[in-house]
């Protein structure tokens, strides 16, 4: 994963949705301990100070656990935890732009429905 420096979304937010890509995908699985803060600076050649904001951003969330002296770990339900953040925020604003976006070039329910058909298809 490349970082985008010039994205409105702060680097330490894209590096929490690299973590969360790389559990949904079973790269790193629940109990198995994740990089650390001076890993991911060095992965990503940002500050130690950043990747741990990302870090504490899923700790707060309940997706990593930590273990003094350890390091941080994925949680048992960090997966469920994911999808369901993400299905009730990021697929939900998705899903509201598009309809907002369909409205306003005329077309119809059905039709919106028959092209997310399509696009499920391929």
């Amino acid at each position: 994963m490349i970082l985008n420096s010039n994205s409105m979304k702060p680097i330490y937010v894209q590096i929490a949705e690299y973590l969360e890509g790389e559990i949904l995908r079973d790269s790193i699985r629940p109990d198995e301990k994740i990089y650390s803060q001076y890993q991911l600076a060095e992965m990503f050649n940002i500050n130690p100070a950043t990747a741990a904001k990302g870090l504490n951003l899923l700790a707060d969330e309940d997706i990593l656990y930590k273990r003094r002296g350890l390091g941080m770990f994925v949680a048992a339900d960090a997966k469920k935890i994911i999808l369901t953040k993400r299905t009730n925020t990021k697929l939900k604003e998705l899903i509201e732009e598009t309809v907002r976006e369909a409205r306003q070039l005329g077309i119809s329910k059905e039709e919106l429905i028959e092209m997310i058909q399509k696009e499920g298809e391929e």
